[in-house]
């Protein structure tokens, strides 16, 4: 097959046409984290290596992806690797710690500690994610779109300095509070680290982008406008034209208008949210993903339907909508009720565009 008639396939697969608000005949549903735990395709290969070495062998981590892909029909796949892997270049040292999740042993927490976060000219320390992008592009079939991510600005910087989780972010707040110039510093570093990562990605083979604000939820409106907006406006403004590009973020219903206005395609939306109500909000520029409570997954089957059709009937066939969860699936979710969920959403979404 052609490359040219490759990628006519993929730039017509519903999910490409729906970030362009484009009419489909179905809408088009992936799942955030949809190969992970609850697979036990995907536990089967983490019993052989660690997360962190799952991330780094390109052969595996296209395994993961196509097989999750293919096994739930979506309409998309999802590159598997993790939104910390970049601060490793940049000078932070990275653990993904067994019980404990990441952590950051050096973080950032003066402004003189901004000086270690090195400029990252060259994605060849990453090299080992452009080979698993190239890899899955070639294993998935030509009709299915593949997305690249990488975390946010924001929620990178919070990780760097917080050193790891957090509830409340007193740390990472602390410091934007107390010496804004040195937060701007951080998040200039960090905003050109993530385009030229994320402009890698498409380069590699990734048809659209998604970036994962998962942190800013914990902002108000009038922190987000002066800490967080610029920086994701000139973010915006480095990548690559023309791809489509997801803006998401967790508790971000009183921030949705300026997640609009600092730029993306789509604005993925949680479930704490009306997604109709949302959208009207966001107003006809923007096309929207979401927002399915992931916990729902645990309800009998007859609930997952109910809540799966409520969704749709929010979008109401409107061009733009793709179907996803609010957040990621959970680790035991299981997989029998995450394949009726896809099942459902194409049959009813089908369904509700026949003529007659």
């Amino acid at each position: 097959m052609s490359e040219t008639s490759t990628v006519a396939r993929w730039d017509e697969s519903p999910f490409v046409k729906a970030c362009r608000r484009e009419p489909t005949e179905v809408t088009p549903v992936w799942l955030m984290r949809q190969a992970g735990r609850y697979m036990p395709e995907y536990r089967a290969v983490r019993a052989k290596v660690s997360f962190l070495e799952l991330c780094k062998d390109p052969a595996l981590a296209t395994e993961v992806t196509v097989t999750a892909a293919e096994r739930l029909g979506v309409d998309a796949a999802i590159l598997f690797a993790d939104i910390l892997l970049i601060l490793e270049p940049l000078g932070l040292d990275l653990e993904f710690a067994k019980g404990e999740g990441p952590v950051i042993h050096n973080p950032i927490r003066e402004r003189t500690h901004v000086d270690r976060i090195q400029p990252l000219t060259d994605v060849a320390p990453l090299g080992y994610v452009m080979d698993a992008v190239r890899s899955i592009r070639s294993a998935l079939r030509p009709e299915t779109p593949l997305i690249g991510f990488a975390g946010a600005p924001f929620t990178l910087a919070c990780y760097a300095v917080e050193g790891g989780g957090s509830r409340h972010y007193e740390l990472a707040k602390s410091f934007m509070y107390r010496d804004q110039g040195a937060w701007d510093a951080l998040m200039e570093r960090l905003v050109d680290a993530t385009a030229l990562y994320l402009n890698a990605q498409v380069a590699a083979g990734a048809q659209a982008l998604q970036l994962f604000d998962s942190w800013v939820g914990n902002l108000s409106p009038f922190d987000y406008r002066r800490f967080v907006l610029p920086h994701m406006q000139r973010l915006f403004a480095k990548l690559t034209p023309g791809v489509p590009i997801i803006h998401f973020g967790t508790d971000t219903g009183s921030l949705l208008e300026l997640q609009r206005d600092a730029g993306g395609h789509v604005i993925g939306l949680d479930w704490r949210v009306e997604l109709d109500a949302a959208w009207n909000r966001l107003g006809t520029g923007v096309a929207v993903q979401g927002n399915l409570d992931p916990v729902v997954l645990f309800a009998p089957r007859t609930e997952i339907e109910n809540q799966a059709r409520r969704v749709l009937n929010q979008a109401a066939g409107r061009p733009g909508h793709i179907f996803n969860l609010g957040h990621g699936i959970l680790p035991h979710t299981p997989v029998d009720n995450v394949v009726a969920l896809v099942d459902l959403v194409h049959t009813h979404s089908q369904k509700s565009r026949a003529p007659g």
